[in-house]
């Protein structure tokens, strides 16, 4: 199986890898090309506006979160059914254990580097050297420069760099409105389409508008996942409070043999007819009011957990069960009260980094990632272990069938654990 790859890399966060990564998802779409992105790293917001730009599920790539194994079976699915494949790297090409690179390393992956050359020139060379040789092992493709003044300054780093690494250059574009988690929803850019229409002309005339010669990606027969919620059905919180979903959570569930129902608090719709229930992050806090004045979700959840069926709260899904959130203006917001919990969001980040807790049936890998802290009387059931040292491991709550925690999990790493959460016995 093969298709075209490219993993778009930069320096580092802020160098412009989303919108270039968006752009040309939506150029080789336009070109009537089937278009598959994935991003690397645990990211819940830059794969919404890729999966807008692509038309396509955005699935997340890690060799440490995901696996070795299952990253290699979603390349090598991908190659099958699509015709171009792009992967939008996290922080800088070799930051993190395991990085990008390291990735691409591992795969073959053609790595496409975006430096933000707005305030440099000559040296736009001499750092694309140093991408391209810092590990001779890396397959390098090429370089874009983004966020350029002009034809001339265009030139100038052209000259500057090997003529087989120029992949062309786009200049200064308005940026996408962002807030304290990363850029904001794709429905909340009204103009959407005509900034990646205006971006996709830009990158329509330079030379990373042809692709790359396929690169062959290929797997093993992936091994079968135990049906352990065969007959159950989960019911999945999933609107604009509640978001961050990864697309293979939700595949790992079906797999495992549930079957998964989707239900918007936000819209105050009432609770499926469920086994279990997930309410995944996202930001409570921006609609803290409307989810409070839910008429029937916290008395729909209490009964749901009375009769001994499971809630798993991630995050966002957790402060929304606690009896109040402070929000970041200070106002106290009555939320729906299941968890014996107080909520406040702060100005600066709480926590950050992947961590992985055992609750009895194997390793749970997942990530943090927060600007909130809870206050609980609740004594933890156990608590994550951070992969960098200096950092603190996430408390996972229980509270009779609820279980809640600031850690994203990714089912698929632990299926079995996974079933676990919502109540299969393992």
């Amino acid at each position: 199986m093969s298709a075209a790859v490219l993993l778009i890399a930069a320096p580092s966060s802020g160098s412009g890898k989303t919108t270039i990564t968006a752009g040309l998802a939506w150029l080789y779409r336009r070109q009537g090309k089937r278009v598959k992105v994935f991003k690397c790293g645990p990211d819940f917001l830059d794969p919404l506006l890729l999966g807008f730009a692509s038309g396509a599920p955005v699935d997340n790539l890690d060799l440490w979160l995901v696996g070795e194994d299952l990253c290699r079976q979603m390349l090598a699915e991908a190659a099958r059914d699509y015709d171009v494949v792009l992967i939008e790297s996290v922080m800088g090409l070799f930051d993190g254990e395991p990085s990008t690179a390291d990735l691409a390393v591992k795969f073959g992956l053609p790595v496409l580097a975006v430096i933000d050359a707005g305030a440099m020139a000559q040296t736009f060379g001499a750092l694309a050297f140093g991408l391209a040789h810092y590990r001779a092992d890396l397959p390098f493709y090429g370089v874009l420069a983004n966020k350029v003044a002009g034809e001339r300054h265009a030139q100038m780093l052209q000259e500057a760099c090997p003529a087989a690494q120029w992949q062309g250059w786009v200049g200064r574009g308005e940026p996408l409105p962002e807030r304290h988690l990363g850029i904001v929803q794709p429905h909340e850019v009204a103009d959407l389409p005509a900034r990646l229409d205006q971006l996709a002309d830009m990158l329509a005339s330079q030379p990373i508008a042809q692709l790359p010669a396929p690169t062959a990606l290929s797997a093993l027969a992936a091994a079968p996942i135990p049906p352990l919620l065969a007959g159950r059905r989960i019911a999945v919180a999933q609107d604009a409070a509640f978001c961050f979903i990864y697309p293979a959570n939700l595949a790992c569930l079906r797999a495992l043999g549930a079957e998964v129902v989707t239900f918007s608090p936000l819209a105050h719709e009432a609770l499926p007819a469920c086994d279990a229930v997930w309410l995944p992050g996202g930001y409570p806090e921006l609609h803290a009011q409307a989810l409070a004045a839910h008429p029937s979700i916290a008395a729909d959840l209490a009964a749901h957990l009375a009769v001994g069926r499971p809630i798993w709260a991630e995050c966002g899904g957790m402060l929304a069960l606690a009896e109040a959130l402070t929000l970041s203006d200070g106002q106290e917001q009555p939320m729906w009260g299941l968890l014996p919990a107080q909520g406040q969001m702060q100005t600066r980040l709480a926590a950050l980094g992947a961590q992985q807790i055992d609750l009895g049936s194997g390793a749970l890998r997942g990530h943090t990632f927060h600007y909130s802290t809870l206050q609980t009387t609740l004594t933890p059931e156990g608590y994550a272990t951070p992969c960098r040292l200096g950092s603190s491991g996430e408390a996972v709550y229980r509270h009779g069938y609820l279980r809640a925690s600031y850690l994203h999990v990714w089912f698929a790493a632990n299926p079995v654990g996974t079933a676990a959460l919502f109540g299969a016995q393992v």
